[in-house]
């Protein structure tokens, strides 16, 4: 069972419904019908009809059939068939869609607040970055630091990464992503004996990125 449709379940029906029709492309209409025809069913009335609702509303019968056919042929209602015989009226195609959009909202609001996060570590890391090293970060560094984000590495990762390189008179950003490979290297091999760590620029087996782990950055760096 999903997310949404465990939080669905926890969430009375009427309020996502009311919440959410709108989106659904539901007329206010359609809407009060649905409402009545969830209170019958509610009612162990198993099958609702257009004279049933016309004794609970306002419309007459004639319109509530109307009504009734827009909504089979939008698929938010539908007439299922009984073991012991005669029909039932169902919200279940509704109730589908509305975990449907239930769904595609949580996510939204997920990636939104992902996003919104990650532009304030970025923020934060950029700041740090041009505080520690005393000057503005070029184009090229922000989008280094973007990636370690994407990669995986915290912001605590990054600035203690920074702060060693700091301390050995490193304030290259290239020695910072060497600090967190081979800290991510080091981690992989502790916990499961390999790791997937990679490095284009710096082609060196396992064993030497573990030792080189464990040691200061000393190599040249262009803005030591």
């Amino acid at each position: 069972m999903s997310y949404a449709t465990k939080a669905l379940e926890n969430v009375d029906f009427r309020y996502i419904l009311l919440d959410d029709y709108k989106k659904l492309k539901i007329s206010e209409e359609e809407l009060s019908v649905i409402m009545m025809v969830d209170h019958l069913l509610r009612q162990d009335n198993d099958l609702v009809t257009a004279d049933l609702l016309a004794l609970k509303m306002n419309y007459k019968t004639a319109q509530i059939d109307k009504i009734l056919v827009s909504l089979l042929k939008k698929g938010f209602i539908e007439y299922e068939e009984l073991a012991i015989g005669g029909m039932r009226t169902s919200l279940e195609p509704l109730k589908n869609k509305l975990r449907e959009q239930f769904a595609a909202d949580l996510a939204k609001d997920r990636a939104n607040l992902q996003s919104a996060e990650r532009n304030q570590n970025l923020n934060t890391l950029y700041a740090i970055f041009e505080k520690r090293r005393n000057r503005t970060l070029s184009p090229i560094e922000m989008d280094l630091i973007s990636t370690w984000l994407d990669d995986g590495y915290t912001t605590t990762q990054i600035k203690d990464a920074l702060e060693d390189c700091l301390a050995a008179n490193k304030k290259s950003l290239k020695s910072v992503d060497k600090v967190l490979r081979s800290n991510r290297a080091r981690e992989d091999v502790r916990k499961a004996g390999v790791t997937g760590v990679t490095d284009e620029d710096w082609n060196k087996n396992i064993e030497e990125t573990i030792a080189l782990a464990k040691i200061r950055w000393v190599d040249d760096d262009p803005d030591r």
